[in-house]
């Protein structure tokens, strides 16, 4: 589903050039539940570029464990692009890991509001010397739908910014 977004081949080429230049990547998830590290580890081998990621599912564990600030929660949501900042932060730290994404949404069918409808998701790309893009995406269809679309555009973007990253005159 979705293959048009990012498929097994995108995601062998993405490890392949962690791969190549001794590089990590983590998830901070929350609305996807871990489908973005489900899709990393389904390629064998992904060990040596995955060592891990977190489900912060509810606010409590967004500050317990990746140190978003209850004030940033409480003042912007815990779908907003200064969490999903703050998670990217948290899990680079937490996993020790060169490349992050960090993604918060309302995949549905509840916890809308007008502001936010169904399918608002924010996604985060980071990497350990604080080069950051935190977006806001809108999806539409199923739960399931739009869990999958947010992944997939995910690791879509984070392969762009890897690539832009490692192309860069100033990465060192």
């Amino acid at each position: 589903m979705f293959d048009n977004i990012f498929n097994e081949t995108d995601m062998i080429e993405l490890q392949n050039l962690l791969r190549a230049n001794k590089q990590t990547i983590t998830t901070a998830e929350s609305c996807t539940g871990g489908l973005v590290a489900s899709m990393i580890t389904k390629i064998s081998g992904s060990s040596d570029i995955f060592n891990g990621s977190i489900v912060t599912y509810s606010n409590k564990i967004k500050n317990q464990e990746l140190n978003v600030k209850n004030e940033t929660l409480e003042k912007y949501g815990a779908v907003s692009c200064e969490v999903v900042n703050e998670m990217l932060d948290g899990v680079i730290k937490k996993f020790d890991a060169n490349f992050a994404i960090a993604i918060s949404g309302i995949a549905g069918p509840n916890g809308a509001t007008n502001n936010k409808p169904v399918g608002t998701i924010v996604i985060g790309l980071g990497d350990s010397n604080n080069h950051k893009m935190v977006a806001v995406h809108n999806f539409s269809g199923s739960r399931e739908e739009v869990q999958i679309q947010a992944a997939k555009v995910a690791l879509k973007e984070i392969s762009k910014f890897i690539i832009s990253i490692f192309t860069s005159s100033c990465y060192f």
